[in-house]
């Protein structure tokens, strides 16, 4: 089994083979949210959620990841049962817009929805109609609640790559999700293969490298049950890689 790199050291040993095509980078970057399920928090083996993109995805082919996509634009407009913590809210709008947590929180309870057919709600109705993305979340019954996840990474595509996101993690317990957690049926296709791994297994599947620097975090910080104080922010420019902390503490560098 291969040891797992600390983000740190990732990001030192990380770099750009042609600072030219860096700079000539002009893919717009949007704005993403990925969340990572985990369950038995506490036992010997905690366990991740995750899928396996498909061979002909335009960004990461046949990786295994966790579920996550872009925030869309009518994002900012679904109403929350209950908003993220407010110690979330302060890390999410450093180095960003103030008012975009909302949004980021929303997308993802909605890619949580979308590509496992899990539910990260509460039982409600909604005030209004439902947009065509949220109607089937909206038929369950159920209205979308933020206050059980934890922002814990934040990562920027590195140039070179034919997609560009700005990702913010979120990590969530198992425990708070309202439907059967080993029930995929409601998924769509985008992953295949969705499946609790033990995190005593996860770096034995074709992982991204971004993958491997979170799941260090992760592990870290496993059984921590508030959201962290301080952020781990690997951040690409266009020459450079430079791994920080929101809430304005460098990254220590491993020696």
């Amino acid at each position: 089994m291969s040891k797992s790199p600390t983000p740190a050291k990732a990001a030192i040993d990380t770099g750009y083979a042609d600072a030219a095509t860096a700079r000539r980078d002009t893919t717009p970057i949007r704005n993403a949210a990925t969340i990572i399920a985990v369950r038995d928090r506490m036992g010997d083996d905690p366990q991740v959620l995750m899928g396996q993109r498909g061979a002909r995805a335009a960004f990461m082919p046949n990786k295994v990841v966790f579920p996550g996509g872009a925030v869309d634009p009518g994002d900012s407009d679904v109403p929350l049962a209950s908003p993220l913590p407010s110690l979330c809210q302060d890390r999410l709008s450093e180095q960003s817009d103030a008012d975009l947590h909302h949004a980021l929180a929303v997308a993802a309870i909605r890619e949580l929805w979308e590509e496992t057919g899990l539910i990260l709600g509460q039982p409600g109705t909604w005030a209004t109609t439902p947009e065509a993305d949220w109607a089937d979340f909206a038929a369950t019954g159920h209205l979308p609640t933020a206050e059980a996840l934890q922002f814990v990474f934040r990562a920027i595509t590195p140039p070179g790559r034919p997609r560009r996101f700005d990702a913010r993690f979120f990590l969530v317990d198992a425990a708070h999700i309202s439907s059967d957690i080993d029930d995929f049926s409601r998924a769509s296709d985008e992953l295949s293969h969705l499946q609790w791994i033990p995190l005593s297994q996860v770096r034995t599947y074709d992982l991204p490298f971004i993958t491997e620097v979170v799941l260090a975090e992760v592990t870290r910080r496993i059984r921590q049950d508030g959201p962290p104080e301080s952020v781990p922010f690997f951040r690409n420019d266009d020459e450079a890689s430079h791994f920080l902390r929101l809430k304005g503490y460098p990254m220590p560098r491993d020696d």
